[in-house]
């Protein structure tokens, strides 16, 4: 889940402030590859109440006139296959306004998702007891995610290096690895030898359950095998 947290320029800024803005928007949309995103954001715009010619990306229960920055706002979600999430559910009108201050209400906050991901909100309006930086108000949306249950891999066949602690098998490994082993050799050589010899004489496990003494066994080996190996005491 990609979160995205902008404010966009005020109306009264240049132009060329706010195509600067909404660039750098489309540069950071580009960059998130896979996975949902949500955009929460101050839009400094009105995207306004109805929504003939832009069905996919807002829903009818905008508020006011839409103006400029509320059409680039529309443009970025068809742009970016979003959809502007508080225009799909239906508010009284104090439950829409995000922006109250000096007897002006407006609607200028909105929370965005990917027009595919829209099914798994639930909810979205304005929490109008709270204030998170006056004169603006908190939007909150209810976003319902499936969790898909992840099937465990199943266990790989391992040597059963465990039976080392038989003596009988111990010498008849020793006596098989003797014969494997081709002088002069070296350790990948060596490596494979121990290993295919283990499979030959000590069996494979049925890949159902990791024994815990398997790795250790197997780092025994080479430890025991290493110091074998020694110019001082050869095979």
């Amino acid at each position: 889940l990609n979160v995205v947290s902008d404010y966009s320029p005020q109306i009264g800024c240049e132009l060329e402030e706010k195509e600067k803005f909404w660039s750098e928007l489309d540069e950071v949309m580009q960059n998130i590859h896979k996975g949902r995103v949500v955009i929460g954001a101050d839009f400094n715009g009105h995207v306004g109440a109805g929504n003939r010619g832009d069905e996919e990306a807002m829903g009818r229960f905008g508020i006011q006139n839409r103006n400029a920055e509320g059409q680039m706002v529309v443009d970025f979600a068809k742009r970016m296959e979003m959809a502007v999430v508080d225009t799909f559910f239906q508010k009284t009108q104090e439950h829409r306004v995000t922006y109250k201050s000096g007897g002006r209400s407006m609607q200028v906050d909105y929370i965005l998702c990917r027009r595919g991901n829209l099914k798994e909100f639930s909810d979205c309006k304005v929490v109008v007891s709270e204030n998170v930086a006056k004169p603006h108000r908190m939007v909150v949306c209810r976003m319902t995610l499936k969790v898909r249950k992840v099937k465990k891999p199943k266990a790989e066949p391992r040597t059963k290096w465990w039976k080392l602690k038989k003596e009988e098998c111990c010498v008849t490994f020793r006596e098989e690895l003797r014969q494997a082993l081709v002088l002069p050799d070296d350790w990948p050589t060596t490596a494979h030898a121990i290993r295919e010899t283990g499979k030959r004489v000590l069996g494979m496990s049925s890949g159902r359950k990791v024994d815990k003494e398997t790795w250790w066994c197997n780092k025994e080996v080479q430890i025991w095998v290493q110091r074998k190996s020694s110019q001082e005491e050869k095979w």
